[in-house]
């Protein structure tokens, strides 16, 4: 395939998966129960935080950490008492422990409480071209805090190789302006230009038979590469290509 032909084949996978019904099978569901800006942000970060593995787990596990924030993720992470979080203690997914658990609504109110709330953040450090260093500055400010060292591997810096998948996911879901309603678009302080693809396995392989990336690892090095030829494709929304690439991959086996 030429650029165009390639442009235009992936715009119809684009319209094929960018819309409600992808929502149902997928972890975005969550931030779509709530409203309220804030119980958006918070409940896409943790859903985007254990987002690894099997999609139905997932899912399942991050309705019940919402059980547990008491569906009202913003108000427990601003109002809670020390001893509101020991029910969070036996929550686990994966790597990502109680412990990992109680750390993260630490950190979130300290964000919420001391750099004016996450979107806030993110947009302080945004370069012109990138989100990657704003990530990495994101890890920075997250655990400032007093912290547990093992929680540290559960936010990605891409200032150290790593593609960031989760993070890239969460932003891309906060900031595209998304007319068929799946991605909220509720960070007006950021352009989609700016968001990079969430590179995991499935959207790696496809980039690859498709020749918009030739390195083999899911690296950061990678997700530099998938973004130019991203970008030559839509500049001002190259993220879009994520539903292409993902569905290409998960539901087609491309």
């Amino acid at each position: 395939m030429n650029q165009a032909e390639l442009k235009d084949f992936l715009d119809s996978k684009v319209e094929q998966y960018n819309n409600p019904k992808f929502i149902e099978s997928d972890p975005i569901q969550i931030p779509h129960q709530f409203t309220l800006k804030e119980d958006i942000e918070i409940s896409g970060f943790l859903t985007a935080t254990i987002s690894w593995g099997n999609r139905k787990s997932i899912i399942n596990n991050a309705k019940r950490l919402m059980l547990l924030l008491d569906n009202s993720p913003y108000d427990f992470v601003m109002n809670h008492q020390e001893n509101d979080l020991e029910k969070l203690k036996p929550f686990v997914h994966r790597t990502f422990n109680g412990d990992d658990c109680i750390q993260f609504i630490k950190s979130l109110q300290h964000i919420y409480k001391n750099h004016d709330g996450l979107e806030n953040l993110f947009s302080k450090y945004a370069h012109k071209n990138s989100m990657q260093s704003s990530i990495s500055e994101f890890k920075r400010t997250f655990f400032e805090i007093d912290h547990l060292p093992r929680t540290q591997k559960h936010v990605s810096d891409p200032l150290r190789n790593s593609a960031a998948k989760r993070i890239n996911m969460f932003l891309r879901w906060m900031v595209r302006t998304d007319t068929t309603g799946v991605d909220f678009g509720i960070w007006k302080s950021l352009s989609p230009a700016l968001l990079s693809c969430p590179l995991d396995v499935h959207s790696g392989n496809v980039a690859r038979k498709l020749n918009l990336l030739k390195r083999k690892q899911n690296d950061g090095k990678a997700l530099l590469e998938l973004d130019i030829s991203l970008r030559k494709l839509d500049a001002t929304d190259p993220v879009k290509y994520d539903f292409a690439l993902f569905g290409l991959g998960v539901f087609e086996g491309f």
